[in-house]
């Protein structure tokens, strides 16, 4: 027994008893070339003993590369589970994000074939049954914190595409996680229809509840009940450093200019803000800042978030996944439950990141690329347009839909052969997930540059004066300028683009470790 609980005591449908067993004693279920769908989003939520059990066999047994599976998740989980297969050679494909060192090398050496998905668009259409031949996944593993009599599924600190598994799966491994309270009541989750019976999600504010707070399960899918006390690894903390808090401080003067203005009101509109240094530090300002009543409406709630309804600020969140570090963030959560609980709630990925709700609601999003360049195109995924990090994620999921659409970076990012870095603003992103279509605004410590209402020519010079490093600023500025010159003199300068050189400085980080190239010249090896 834990402190929180037995496991009989949350197996409430007591004739699952009889399908209790240990995680070892699953491994018989498990066939190399299965499709296998889990729980989880981000490090949080995710099964740990049976991957885990799995994983141990394989590497007792000299199994690397003879047991490899297709692995289907909401977004990354843990990296004792999913980075520890791929070290395993247990994994053949991935969809649609992870993280890890040894998982992104596999995909990037050719051994994982990783698909790359908005994720909202990734939870309908495993629903839909299209990443698989028959349109089935063989085994979901799902972490709950409860049965409930009825056969319903209480999740732990995420939701996922645990609905779109409970449709297209054909057997189901639970691990009942008793290492932690239990989450019941914080979920809602919702079981989508397909079109054309397709329901609308009357989500009107960030605190509307619209669904149930477990996952219906089929019993009779059920082969194996199994007891975990593991954690979540949830993410480190991001420290917030000084590119992050002056990043942060323009984002603020925006807002607080935007009210002047009348167009947000006095407590903004809904926030979406993603993971790292910078989101840590926006979030952080925002609770040292003017604004009251703030709600929440995004996929993942990080350690700031708790800073933010410490300070009284925030009034409500909605998510995904509780994102938190595995120390200080989810002890602290859980020794203050009665603080946090009622003013959270989880939903299931379709619906965190469904654009209908987005819409409505106005979210304010705020995400970090890799880069973007002088047009408002931003790259979040390929490095030198070929390397996979971690892969889309939700952004373009609120980019697309929000009432503001924010993407901050540094202006440059440390390199090993330049010490000024790499310049993070570019003449043209070799690489494109997020269009200039969608993006409002783009910060970087240097300034704050508000495209709205601006043709092409004219955003980017403003993002030449105010986001670009002062190291890099002339040089872009000659690219730009030279670019205007030949293109409307031919006519076709609306977007002016030389497509000899735009990506000149690229190459010549790639061949010679730096982005500060001496001249515009065809030549890539001409370089301070």
């Amino acid at each position: 027994m834990s402190e929180f609980g037995t496991l009989e005591s949350r197996i409430r449908r007591k004739s699952l008893m009889k399908k209790v067993m240990k995680a070892e004693e699953t491994i018989q279920f498990f066939k190399s070339g299965m499709n296998l769908g889990w729980s989880g989003f981000t490090p949080a939520g995710y099964p740990k003993a049976v991957p885990i059990a799995l994983a141990d066999h394989v590497e007792k047994n000299n199994l690397q590369g003879k047991m490899k599976f297709n692995l289907f998740i909401g977004a990354s989980v843990g990296a004792e589970t999913e980075n520890r297969w791929a070290q395993l050679d247990m994994i053949d494909r991935r969809w649609p994000y992870q993280t890890g060192k040894d998982i992104s090398k596999g995909i990037n050496e050719g051994r994982i074939r990783m698909g790359d998905k908005h994720l909202s668009l990734f939870a309908q259409d495993l629903g839909y049954g299209f990443y698989t031949e028959n349109g089935r996944i063989d085994l979901a593993i799902i972490e709950v914190s409860a049965i409930t009599e009825d056969c319903g599924l209480v999740l732990t600190s995420s939701c996922g595409v645990v609905p779109e598994l409970m449709m297209v799966a054909d057997r189901i491994i639970l691990e009942v996680n008793t290492g932690q309270p239990s989450f019941e009541g914080m979920h809602d989750i919702v079981m989508s229809q397909n079109p054309p019976n397709r329901q609308p999600y009357l989500i009107t504010k960030a605190s509307s509840r619209i669904g149930t707070t477990s996952v219906p399960c089929d019993p009779d899918k059920i082969i194996a009940i199994v007891e975990s006390k593991r954690r979540d690894k949830g993410r480190a903390f991001t420290d917030m450093d000084d590119t992050s808090e002056a990043i942060a401080a323009h984002i603020i003067d925006f807002f607080s200019n935007e009210v002047a203005k009348g167009r947000l009101p006095k407590n903004l509109l809904p926030l979406q803000s993603g993971v790292g240094s910078i989101a840590n530090a926006v979030v952080g300002g925002l609770a040292k800042g003017p604004f009251k009543n703030l709600t929440v409406y995004t996929e993942v709630l990080q350690d700031t978030m708790l800073d933010l309804f410490d300070s009284g600020k925030l009034d409500f969140a909605s998510s995904c996944s509780l994102s938190l570090s595995e120390s200080p963030g989810f002890p602290r959560f859980f020794d203050n439950w009665e603080k946090y609980a009622d003013k959270i709630v989880l939903r299931p990925l379709s619906i965190s990141n469904a654009p209908e709700p987005i819409r409505r609601l106005g979210c304010i999003a705020m995400n970090t690329p890799v880069e973007f360049d002088i047009y408002a195109h931003a790259n979040s995924t390929l490095v030198g347009g070929t390397r996979m990090i971690n892969g889309l994620g939700g952004s373009g999921d609120f980019l697309r839909n929000g009432f503001l659409k924010i993407m901050h970076s540094p202006s440059t990012r440390p390199s090993k052969t330049d010490p000024i870095g790499i310049t993070c603003v570019v003449p043209k992103a070799p690489h494109i997930d997020h269009t200039e279509h969608d993006l409002d605004v783009l910060v970087t410590e240097q300034g704050l540059a508000d495209l709205r209402g601006l043709a092409p020519k004219d955003r980017a010079q403003m993002m030449i004066d105010k986001c670009v490093h002062p190291e890099y600023k002339p040089i872009i500025q000659e690219y730009f300028d030279m670019a205007k010159k030949e293109c409307l003199a031919k006519g076709i300068g609306h977007e002016p683009q030389l497509f000899d050189r735009c990506f000149k400085m690229q190459q010549n980080l790639a061949k010679n470790g730096t982005m500060r190239i001496k001249n515009w010249d065809i030549k890539i090896d001409l370089c301070e």
